[in-house]
Parts: C-alpha cells; sequence; structure tokens
C-alpha cells in the first residue's frame, strides 16, 4: 500500500505542476475556442489540460517500475506498456481536436484503434465468468469487439459529462478510488498478481485527476479539454478489462456448490464486468439519452446541445458548484454502494443504507424546487436565499420636461437604481421630439 500511496503522490504532484505552464502554452497555441451556446463558462479558457494529464501517467508509470514491490508489474505483465500505447495515441487525437476541433467520426475511429492497439499488445477481455456455468472462454474475435466497445463507451461517457469546472474529473477519480479498493481486495486479499496491474492503473487515475482539479474547479482555469477526457476515460476502461481478462475466476474458488450459493459468490468475479458501468452510470445515462434526444429530434447523435444531465440541474436552480457536487454524490454512492455489496452481500444493512442515501440524494436534488423560506425571527441565521423577500419602495427619480414640469421614470421592480438607470439617466434629455442620437 505504501508504493502505491508513493505513486498516487507522484502522478498527483506532477499532473499539478505542469498544468500551470500548460495553461500558458495553450493560451499561446490559441487553444481557447470561443464560447459555444451549449457552454456554462462565460469567459475564454484555454484547454490542453490532458497534456498534463498524460506526463502525469507517465511520471506514476515510471516510478512504479522503479519501485521494488510493482517492478514485478511490468516483468511479468504487458499491460502497462499496452496502457502507455493506447494511451499516447487517443491522447494525440485529443490535441488535435482540442487545437484543431477534428470530425467526431475521426475520433470515433481512433478510439477503436487506440483500443486495438492495446488488444495487440494483450489488454483484452479473455472470458466471462457465468454462475452455474463456469469460466467461458471467449475467442480472439469476440474478446476483441467486446474489449473495443467497453473502452469507446467508457470514453465517450466521460466526455459527455465533462460540462461543468471539475465534473469529469471528480467523477473519474471517485470512479478510481471504488475500483482500487476493490481490485486492492482481489489482489491482496486473494493473493492473485494478475489483479496488480489494474490496481496500478486505478492508482495512477487517481493522482492524474487530483492532480489536475485544483485548477479545474470552478471558476476553471483550464480545461482537460477531449485530450484529457478521452485519456481518462480509456485509463478506466483498460483498469476493468485488466481485471477481467487477466484474473482466473477458477482461481478464488467460488463456483462450487449449489447454483444458489455459486451465484452469491460470484458476485467479487462478477463485478468487474459491472463496477465500470456502475461507477459511470451517470454519464452512460447522460449518453443514451442524448442520443435518443438528438436522433428524435432529427438531429446527429454527436451533435453538441444543452440537454445533458449538468444542464438541466442548473435549469432547476442548483448552483453551478452545488450541480457538481450533486453528481459527485450520486457518483460516489452508486460506485461505493456497488462494491459494499460485493463485499457483503448477504448483509440487508448495506441495502437500507443505500436506500437512505438515494432518498436524500432525491431532496438535495429537488431543493430549488421546493425552497424553503425561514420565518422572521431567524431570517438572520440564514442565507438571504431562505429569506422572506421584502418589497421595496424606491422613490421615482424625477426627470424634467420640455415644458418644465418634472415626470416620473418607472424603475423596474427588483432591479437596483443605479444599475438600471445608470449614470446619465438620471439627467434632463435635451434632444428633441423626433430627432435621432
Amino acid at each position: 500500500m505504501r508504493d502505491y500511496l508513493l505513486t498516487l503522490c507522484v502522478t498527483a504532484a506532477v499532473t499539478y505542476l505542469l498544468t500551470g505552464p500548460v495553461r500558458k502554452f495553450a493560451i499561446a497555441a490559441g487553444a481557447m475556442p470561443e464560447i459555444r451556446a451549449r457552454d456554462v463558462h462565460r469567459e475564454p479558457t484555454p484547454r490542453l489540460g490532458g497534456i498534463a494529464m498524460f506526463f502525469g501517467l507517465c511520471a506514476g508509470l515510471l516510478v512504479a517500475d522503479h519501485l521494488h514491490n510493482l517492478n514485478s508489474v511490468f516483468e511479468l505483465s504487458n499491460e502497462p506498456r499496452a496502457l502507455l500505447s493506447g494511451a499516447a495515441l487517443i491522447w494525440l487525437i485529443g490535441v488535435l481536436d482540442d487545437k484543431f476541433e477534428i470530425d467526431a467520426l475521426i475520433k470515433l475511429g481512433g478510439q477503436m484503434i487506440a483500443a486495438g492497439v492495446m488488444v495487440m499488445q494483450g489488454l483484452t477481455i479473455l472470458w466471462l465468468p457465468i454462475p452455474g456455468v463456469g469460466t467461458v472462454a471467449l475467442t480472439q474475435w469476440q474478446g476483441t469487439l467486446l474489449t473495443v466497445a467497453l473502452v469507446v463507451i467508457t470514453i465517450n461517457a466521460v466526455n459527455f459529462v465533462d460540462g461543468l469546472d471539475g465534473l469529469a474529473a471528480g467523477m473519474v477519480c471517485i470512479a478510481a478510488a471504488a475500483f482500487f479498493l476493490y481490485a486492492y481486495r482481489i489482489w491482496f486479499g486473494y493473493t492473485i498478481e494478475a489483479a496488480a496491474p489494474a490496481t496500478l492503473f486505478a492508482v495512477i487515475l487517481m493522482g492524474m485527476c487530483l492532480g489536475f482539479l485544483p485548477h479545474n474547479m470552478h471558476p476553471a482555469r483550464i480545461f482537460m479539454g477531449d485530450s484529457g477526457s478521452m485519456l481518462i476515460g480509456l485509463v478506466l476502461a483498460a483498469s476493468a478489462i485488466s481485471i477481467t481478462g487477466q484474473v482466473d475466476p477458477d482461481a478464488l474458488k467460488i463456483f462450487e456448490g449449489s447454483t444458489r450459493q455459486a451465484t452469491h459468490a460470484a458476485l467479487p468475479v462478477f463485478i468487474p464486468l459491472l463496477l465500470p458501468l456502475t461507477i459511470i452510470a451517470i454519464p452512460m445515462a447522460d449518453l443514451v439519452l442524448a442520443i435518443v434526444r438528438r436522433t428524435w429530434n432529427g438531429q446527429s447523435p454527436f451533435a453538441a446541445d444543452r440537454g445533458h444531465l449538468h444542464h438541466r440541474l442548473l435549469e432547476i436552480g442548483h448552483s453551478h458548484s452545488r450541480a457538481v457536487l450533486i453528481m459527485y454524490f450520486w457518483s460516489a454512492l452508486i460506485a461505493f454502494g456497488t462494491l459494499a455489496y460485493s463485499v457483503h452481500s448477504a448483509s440487508m444493512w448495506i441495502v437500507l443504507v443505500i436506500v437512505a442515501l438515494s432518498a436524500i440524494g432525491l431532496v438535495l436534488l429537488l431543493l430549488p424546487r421546493f425552497t424553503p423560506r425561514a420565518p422572521r425571527w431567524a431570517e438572520s441565521f440564514v442565507p438571504p436565499r431562505y429569506r422572506r423577500r421584502k418589497p421595496a419602495v424606491e422613490p421615482l427619480p424625477s426627470v424634467a420636461s420640455e415644458e418644465g414640469d418634472e415626470e416620473r421614470v418607472p424603475v423596474p421592480a427588483g432591479v437596483n437604481g443605479a444599475t438600471a438607470l445608470g449614470a446619465r439617466s438620471t439627467l434632463p434629455d435635451r434632444r428633441k421630439a423626433g430627432t435621432r442620437g
């Protein structure tokens, strides 16, 4: 665990320290696109944050290669090299897209090629565990198609959710933390060395996100861009594929006894297949809804709009920071809830806690629709948004007319008079009627 923590700290430190220079480089290179209709931010913000994240990935792999307890991952497996190859390819495509806005189909093809590169180097799904049946080996084509599909879906799900400051990096960090605990349990609890690469990938992914988040929280000073969102999506998918494709379910000795007992005992093995989907359940739902919505409206599935889940949270009335925290809450609940259930599936308390937290999440989600108002005596102790609005009666400013009489100019309700009228609005208008300024 100490070596993993050291790798995490080095990855986060390199990513954090490089993000500042990368921001200056992005500004100098002109990677600051104009604000689009679907954007939430109000000022042009540089992209290319994925450059710092990629070098953080390289630093994490380099440090792990020189640690005594993690060096065996590089000696016994080719998966770290496969991850680095696929990550470098998807990162280059993302950098080009951040600068030149390449076509969506070209990006999709690049994602499939990056997944194919990892498959060629051994990072692929080899078998599927089925309760009551055992391990079902996949053919080379089946494993390749399943691996490519998982990589492409995960990359695009993470890319779709990258719409608010700190949202994608925080959600993926939560997912990586849950997956690290699961993979470490398989590696340390069952002493299966094949789970070590997935554990390493997850801890490096946490470091990449933690190092970038201080620069990306609202108000963001830099965006990760597609170079970052596609990169962390690929690393997340690679972690799941590694532990699913290389860990032999028979080594866990779970397919024993009756079918019912085998089904319950198989949960720790099925989590590698389910966890990547559960930890990106919210981005996945956003992806499916976006495709259905755009296709229904006669648009391309790759056309951008303002119908994503985070946009809807803002429309409900949540602030930018609160919308991000709500998405964090649901991601953590789904990821760690699934992890806890896989460890103690027979405990009813876990189910009850998940249900209770889900109810709290729904209340927080709908809170702007039912904003409570504090009583008069408690208004001084609560934030202004919970206080009762007092009708402000402002005197109407007088403006001298041409006949010498004073006329009252109405002030818009709820708007500050100085802001609404401006500095020159209280001066008499000396232009003749019918003239044009």
